[in-house]
């Protein structure tokens, strides 16, 4: 497999590469990491099982297109395919550090700047991806909110319900989302899509660098909301944001929306607390 994997750095990159030596570093929930190195390129690799194929397409297109912004560090993706036996994802390699309260105000802002400088006609995106390992759904939709009932909330909401799931007050729930976003009309931004603690970082010279997306074009408030879900982030980050891009009046309820496909999917994927969990956050919105 490793051969094949060197074969296509080298036809992409146009310079012989022979993996000499890799090692298993951490490769997010749902792949297996890998850093190869041939002693003078060094790069990253996830692996899946080769149905993962389209997964690896998607993630390697939204970066391209965050890439695009200028705006933030994302890795660069080199190349991906598929083995008989894996499919893979090569990415720049980046050594991580850590970032003091400088060095989040400028991620906060950098955020800002590439919600604010990519713009679309809808809300969407041109293939469908993957949360987690859970399919995202992409249909273009001129309207957000119903873009949100219908490929958001109401698809974690069936897929909930085939494992079992219970939620009362679920299609009083999705009834309620005109008028949660009442008066609120976003751009479509493009967003990161999966922005939690685990897919930010800073490399060993602080700069501030995102990874692990689940692209589409949103309202950017979903990837802000999320950054709080889990712990949140310091608040420099905010205040960073905001000074580039200023949060609407009316985030606080809208987050607890927006968080909510995240939780369900967390429950789809692992069970257990999560059912509880969404179920206070939509007892929250209806209150």
């Amino acid at each position: 497999m490793w051969t094949e994997v060197a074969h296509h750095i080298s036809k992409i990159s146009g310079k012989e590469f022979f993996v000499n030596s890799q090692r298993t570093v951490s490769g997010g929930c749902i792949n297996q990491g890998y850093t190869i190195t041939d002693g003078d390129r060094t790069y990253f690799v996830k692996l899946n099982s080769p149905s993962q194929t389209a997964m690896f397409e998607a993630e390697a297109l939204g970066l391209k297109q965050m890439l695009a912004t200028a705006t933030i560090r994302v890795p660069q993706p080199i190349c991906w395919g598929a083995t008989d036996k894996s499919a893979y994802i090569v990415l720049e390699w980046l050594d991580l550090g850590r970032g003091g309260t400088p060095a989040w105000a400028e991620m906060g802002r950098q955020l800002a700047a590439m919600h604010d400088r990519s713009s679309s006609q809808a809300f969407g995106w041109d293939i469908n991806n993957t949360i987690g390992s859970t399919p995202q759904i992409n249909t273009w939709t001129k309207d957000w909110g119903e873009f949100y009932v219908q490929y958001r909330l109401g698809y974690q909401f069936q897929l909930a319900k085939r494992r079992g799931g219970r939620f009362p007050q679920q299609e009083k729930l999705l009834a309620a989302i005109g008028q949660i976003l009442a008066g609120h009309q976003p751009s479509p931004s493009l967003v990161h899509g999966d922005l939690w603690g685990g897919n930010a970082a800073f490399t060993s010279a602080g700069e501030p660098v995102i990874f692990d997306p689940a692209t589409y074009y949103g309202d950017r408030e979903v990837d802000v909301a999320m950054t709080e879900l889990f712990g949140g982030f310091p608040a420099a980050f905010y205040q960073g944001y905001n000074e580039v891009l200023p949060l609407d009046s009316g985030y606080e309820r809208r987050k607890i929306l927006y968080n909510l496909y995240h939780i369900l999917n967390h429950f789809n994927l692992f069970g257990g607390s999560y059912e509880s969990q969404a179920n206070g956050a939509i007892a929250r919105l209806l209150g």
